[in-house]
């Protein structure tokens, strides 16, 4: 009896806790993703703004030097919080990480949006914890809620972003005390902000499931395993590139300023050389984009690669914003490429892609596979967990956050 009581008021405690941090989180997330489509409009209205991307590159580099303090470590300082408590996540980090989000998509950098949301729900969750003064370990989860809870909103994927926050502390286990507090946390500020009506972009595989013993099903199998490997090699170089072009930054660039300010002249150069934007912003619309790649002639042989490249040239030099849509863009063209090579079928192989490269880089298998489900249906969740679980495997033994620890190796 004691122990049903003491179960029920864990249940009653997390949930009341929760509910908070996904009214901020959730309607944090849906003003963001209003103000992200409302840059993307304009920039796509005004198109030279894209050459006062360097300068707007600078602008966000002192607006964190004044402002910022350690919130320019971004998801980084969450996980090491939780991980290690120390100072905390400054609640200033939530509007920070918000503007400068917006004015690099505005500007045109090649940027994401689950960062900032990551961000804006651990700050959240800091700030709260601070105010009504929780202990260590109850601050540990509430974080966890935190990532939960801005994960789920901005993809409209709450059972992922419950996941998401457990598996990505550390390669190799996940954090279960934790398990109602962040499904409860992502559920609630997926409808928070789903009620302040924001849509999320839909997909659809057409392609029906194989489950047989013929050839052609043992075929597609090997197909989708080549898929996965692809899949993780992508995730790893594109890993590799953003610690190592920071690096780089960081060393031979002086003074600091100047590093966004290179690195947004790299971009209108590339634009140029290309003759395309369909690379910069978040990649949802274009002639080649993340929808595109789910059909015939969606994408281009190296889309993929062209993609990767901007990223990391405007995250890695100094602007903000998420690392996830981009990846789902490598992964969606990636996917178109490879179905076209092997004759596979595109909107399968673009969205098997799309999960497994974001497995590889996050090193998080069993929620891009439960990402799959939520977004494209469960019919070939077999495959999306094939995918993800092979990308998993072949994307190294690091990722995309360097704060992510090594609970077992995967080899």
């Amino acid at each position: 009896m004691k122990k049903a009581t003491s179960l029920l008021f864990h249940l009653i405690k997390w949930t009341l806790l929760s509910i908070p941090i996904a009214m901020l989180a959730g309607s944090l997330v849906a003003l963001f993703l209003w103000l992200l489509d409302e840059a993307t409009t304009l920039r796509l209205q005004q198109p030279w703004l894209l050459y006062l991307l360097p300068l707007a590159g600078i602008g966000i580099h002192f607006l964190y030097k004044k402002s910022g303090k350690n919130a320019e470590a971004g998801n980084n300082l969450v996980l090491e919080e939780i991980h290690q408590p120390g100072a905390g996540v400054p609640a200033r980090m939530a509007p920070l990480v918000l503007a400068t989000t917006v004015i690099t998509h505005l500007f045109g950098g090649s940027a994401g949006r689950e960062g900032t949301a990551v961000q804006i729900g651990g700050s959240m969750a800091d700030w709260l914890s601070r105010l009504i003064k929780l202990t260590a370990e109850d601050r540990r989860i509430l974080l966890m809620c935190g990532i939960a809870a801005g994960f789920g909103a901005v993809f409209g994927t709450p059972l992922t972003g419950a996941v998401f926050a457990m598996e990505v502390l550390a390669i190799g286990a996940m954090r279960y005390d934790a398990l109602v507090p962040c499904l409860a946390a992502s559920v609630f500020a997926d409808l928070v902000c789903s009620e302040w009506g924001i849509h999320h972009t839909q997909y659809q595989i057409a392609t029906p499931f194989i489950k047989d013993l013929s050839l052609a099903g043992f075929l597609l199998l090997g197909k989708v395993i080549i898929a996965g490997v692809s899949s993780g090699l992508a995730a790893r170089l594109f890993s590799i590139s953003m610690h190592t072009v920071k690096k780089l930054a960081v060393q031979y660039i002086r003074p600091a300023w100047l590093a966004p300010g290179v690195g947004g002249v790299i971009v209108i150069a590339l634009c140029w050389v290309l003759g395309t934007r369909d690379y910069i912003g978040l990649g949802v619309t274009g002639n080649i984009s993340i929808t595109a790649a789910f059909h015939e002639g969606g994408a281009e042989t190296f889309s993929w690669l062209w993609k990767l490249i901007f990223t990391v040239i405007t995250l890695a030099m100094g602007f903000k914003g998420g690392e996830v849509t981009p990846l789902f863009f490598i992964g969606a063209t990636l996917g178109n490429t490879i179905a076209l090579l092997m004759g596979a079928p595109v909107d399968l192989f673009a969205g098997l892609c799309f999960i497994a490269v974001f497995a590889g880089a996050t090193n998080t298998p069993i929620a891009c596979t439960l990402m799959g489900a939520e977004l494209f249906g469960t019919q070939h969740i077999l495959f999306f967990a094939v995918a993800c679980f092979t990308a998993y495997y072949f994307s190294g033994q690091s990722g995309i956050y360097t704060a992510q620890r090594t609970a077992l190796p995967k080899l």
